[in-house]
């Protein structure tokens, strides 16, 4: 079967879940009402058993476009060919201005005079439901599945063809046809108003939601356009009822075609909400940082004792993630078992608890001051890093073949220990008088044990002599000087070791610690831009400002990454990536500085030059 490439797609979304479109109008997957529940559409994992809303001129060769309009999410496909144009424009109107979940298609013949196809074919429960399809009218479906209700509602004419509700109709030029999909919910009728009017309605809402929200970035660096895309990008991944943020809003796209690294993203892991909220902030974003800061408090006060934090959790908060293989779906291109839930919520992974002090330590700073009841929930974990800190762990990376003693992980709880001294110390709070020796002695621990001397490196884990793109993270959280002689010896190895030009691997898997699975990966994209930060903070501007604009070249044609890349710079794995957007912002925020502070420099040199002359 023919899969479009991931990398093909474009996405929308209302903060409560994401749907993929493709550029040949497909809508291919989508997860409804929330991020973590169950498909109504997959069929970028099985094309016969998914489920998909494609809406398509019956052209014979046709050209394709995509584009969002300025500074918002509101996407726009464009169908090019000798016979006709067409414009398709796809949007979520927003939680916070509309009360249900919706999803909204709008198709504008520009051009000639064309026949149109639509072909809404829903595949509830992960296809594992059946449907039956009620006919209310001409102009509206229902969809009925033993859990949930859909409505389908046009300004054409609509039929039904076996288990799908279909169109067929012609546009001539300036005509449109409205498709709203929705819940269908008896409390709220709205038939009297005209659908046109609408969407007409909703459209115009919803995209000056969006300009308002970019408006608000503080960010005018160099890279403006693709910064302002990644973190329009990052906010669809925001929950707005609940204010978590899910690391991907798919599951189970493959990390090596044909292999079984295919995970379930569609859940809030501590370190990629933490690392989102930090890199939003750099731009200005208070608010999101704000609520997400809620959700951990209301996640702290159900923690009965220290080393209670999950390192995942679903949207509402519950961990209840258990891994289930669907074996009834193929998976794209072949690349089985497909997977929903996932069992790595019941591994330990101890540098959690740093990513979250960091951003918990700025967000006291930057934000708003946190409680006294929050930090007394703060210290009970605080402690419990205190006495566990040298612990065997699965790490950052998630391995499934043992547990061991990662720098990485103690590195993270030296930062747990040093932020929360700093916010105790700037907030007068109580503290125990422990973190301090205990911190003092990770980071001892981590220059004795864990440097190589054959090597002149800092290793993945103690006892090896590889490293892994985790020790980037060495000089960005402030443990060693970006210019110290051991990490530069450091990073010489990582180049050798795990960078391809500008693309950086996390590790090598037949040298690096055993992760339990088989076939390789591509490089892990922000791991590049992890990469690109260390450089521009070593001094070596051109480099990283080169890799960086490299980097920039393997988005998609809409600015979005998945979470590696392939061979041939295909986008593999779950899409699209808070990882890699957050990286870029931190790395174009950081790279900006670094190329301000030297201009800087240079102009005072010339004008203390001109001075003396």
């Amino acid at each position: 079967m023919n899969y479009q490439p991931i990398e093909d797609y474009g996405v929308v979304g209302d903060l409560n879940t994401v749907a993929l479109v493709g550029l040949n109008g497909s809508i291919d997957f989508l997860c409804f009402p929330d991020f973590d529940a169950p498909s109504i559409f997959a069929a970028l994992l099985d094309k016969e058993k998914g489920g998909y809303f494609k809406i398509t001129p019956v052209f014979g060769e046709m050209h394709n476009k995509q584009l969002y309009l300025p500074d918002t999410n509101v996407l726009l496909t464009r169908f090019l060919s000798s016979e006709g144009v067409g414009e398709l424009t796809d949007f979520m109107p927003v939680e916070e201005l509309y009360e249900g979940h919706v999803l909204i298609r709008r198709l504008t013949n520009v051009r000639g005079v064309t026949r149109y196809k639509m072909v809404c074919q829903p595949r509830f429960n992960y296809g594992r439901a059946r449907h039956r399809i009620e006919v209310v009218n001409t102009k509206c479906l229902l969809f009925h599945s033993p859990d949930m209700i859909l409505r389908l509602r046009s300004t054409v004419d609509l039929a039904v063809e076996v288990d799908a509700g279909v169109a067929e109709f012609i546009l001539e030029p300036n005509q449109i046809a409205d498709f709203v999909l929705e819940l269908h919910d008896h409390r709220r009728e709205d038939e009297r108003q005209h659908l046109s009017d609408l969407v007409d309605k909703e459209l115009k809402e919803t995209l000056s939601y969006w300009k308002d929200w970019a408006g608000r970035s503080q960010y005018n660096g160099r890279w403006r356009e693709i910064v302002n895309r990644s973190a329009l990008t990052l906010k669809l991944l925001i929950s707005h009822r609940y204010g978590s943020i899910v690391a991907a809003p798919t599951f189970s796209l493959p990390e090596h075609i044909g292999g079984e690294r295919n995970w379930d993203y569609r859940y809030t892991w501590i370190r990629d909400a933490s690392f989102t909220v930090y890199s939003l902030m750099h731009l200005g974003y208070i608010k999101e940082m704000e609520k997400f800061m809620q959700w951990v408090e209301k996640l702290f006060q159900h923690m009965p004792q220290g080393g209670g934090l999950k390192l995942m959790y679903t949207v509402a908060g519950n961990k209840e993630v258990d891994e289930q293989i669907l074996d009834h779906l193929e998976g794209y291109k072949a690349s089985a078992p497909v997977r929903i839930g996932n069992n790595a919520h019941m591994q330990l992974q101890l540098d959690i608890y740093g990513e979250l002090l960091d951003a918990v330590y700025l967000f006291n700073k930057y934000g708003s001051p946190i409680s006294y009841g929050f930090w007394k929930n703060i210290s009970q974990q605080i402690d419990w890093v205190a006495r566990n800190w040298d612990q065997e762990d699965e790490g950052i990376w998630e391995v499934r073949g043992g547990r061991k003693k990662f720098l990485y992980s103690r590195l993270m709880c030296w930062v747990a220990l040093d932020r929360a001294i700093k916010i105790g110390h700037a907030r007068s709070f109580p503290q125990n008088p422990a973190w301090c020796a205990q911190r003092d002695l990770i980071f001892q621990s981590i220059y004795e044990r864990f440097w190589n001397e054959e090597r002149k490196c800092f290793v993945q884990f103690e006892g090896s002599d590889n490293v892994d793109a985790a020790l980037l993270l060495m000089p960005l959280v402030r443990f060693i000087s970006p210019k110290d002689p051991m990490w530069l010896s450091t990073l010489k190895v990582i180049e050798e070791d795990l960078v391809s030009d500008s693309l950086v691997y996390r590790y090598r898997h037949e040298k690096a610690a055993d992760d339990g699975l088989g076939h390789g990966e591509g490089t892990f994209s922000m791991c590049s831009f992890w990469y690109i930060e260390c450089l521009s903070r070593a001094g070596q501007l051109q480099k990283a400002r080169l890799y960086f604009e490299k980097m920039i070249g393997y988005a998609n044609h809409l600015g979005l990454y998945a979470e590696q890349l392939g061979f041939q710079g295909e986008h593999l794995g779950n899409f699209p990536q808070a990882f890699t957007h957050l990286g870029l912002i931190t790395a174009a925020f950081n790279l900006d500085r670094q190329l301000d502070n030297q201009r800087n420099r240079q102009d005072a040199a010339e004008e203390e030059w001109k001075k003396n002359k």
